[in-house]
């Protein structure tokens, strides 16, 4: 992998003519299928989009969970939020993600008001681990790598893609999110986190497909940039159903945890 390989301008190019109206470029492939994202890019737009919705009092996202209702394929989409909840302290969105009217990615998020000094604090004992000076060079076995997993930087203090069992890695987006707009601590982090499941894979990625139904993100503050991390592990019951879960943190300590659900079966 190298910075200087070419890469697309931006995951996403939002329409000029119709607000919430994006196209995604081919930096979101995955290694799945060459005609369908990754999961963090049009994840992480959806939760920009639901920071983003206009509140009576200032809000900071607590949990996302998002379902992923099938593949996300590589065509125009449109975001769309509404609020379920209303209240003065806490609120309950819901956003969808959808390609040609139809919805691909929900979305379910709580909004909490933040008043500092309201109660004491109880820090999490996760340390984040010192950053790797150099990067990864190597993805899943077989492969050269994929437009999502170059159009990110990678740095592994335990595992890699290319090796099976738990992994923390730090990383940096090469590229805004949107094009012409700068990419928020959330959105970066959001980018990223899909991946938990890749680098903590258990199983070959040549034989085996572990892919991820939803993603569910709890945060106690909101991560800052341009460096975000994850310590994560899969875990997989023979029937075919797995968790990945994963500590998730910043240059300044863990932010939260994510889950996400595995279905896995043989290639």
């Amino acid at each position: 992998m190298s910075a200087a390989h070419t890469m697309d301008s931006a995951f996403f190019t939002p329409d000029a003519s119709q607000p919430g109206r994006y196209r995604p470029t081919e930096a979101t492939i995955g290694p799945w299928s060459a005609q369908a994202q990754h999961g963090g890019p049009p994840i992480a737009l959806l939760a920009q989009a639901l920071a983003d919705h206009p509140s009576a009092v200032p809000m900071d996202l607590a949990r996302i969970t998002v379902e992923f209702m099938g593949p996300v394929p590589l065509d125009p989409c449109e975001l769309h939020v509404q609020m379920l909840r209303p209240g003065k302290r806490v609120e309950l969105l819901q956003a969808q993600y959808q390609v040609q009217g139809k919805p691909v990615l929900t979305a379910h998020a709580w909004r909490l008001a933040r008043q500092p000094g309201i109660c004491p604090a109880v820090p999490d004992v996760f340390v984040p681990p010192p950053m790797p000076s150099q990067e990864c060079q190597r993805f899943f076995p077989g492969t050269d790598g994929f437009p999502y997993g170059r159009s990110l930087e990678w740095r592994f203090s335990e595992g890699g893609f290319d090796t099976l069992g738990p992994a923390t890695v730090w990383a940096r987006l090469r590229i805004p999110l949107v094009q012409g707009r700068a990419t928020s601590g959330l959105a970066g982090m959001m980018t990223m986190l899909d991946s938990a499941n890749g680098i903590s894979a258990e199983l070959e990625f040549g034989q085996w497909s572990f892919v991820p139904v939803d993603q569910t993100v709890n945060l106690r503050r909101m991560p800052t940039g341009p460096w975000f991390g994850m310590a994560a592990r899969t875990i997989i019951d023979d029937g075919g159903i797995g968790t990945t879960t994963a500590t998730i943190f910043d240059e300044r300590g863990a932010v939260g945890l994510s889950l996400h659900t595995l279905f896995v079966r043989p290639k």
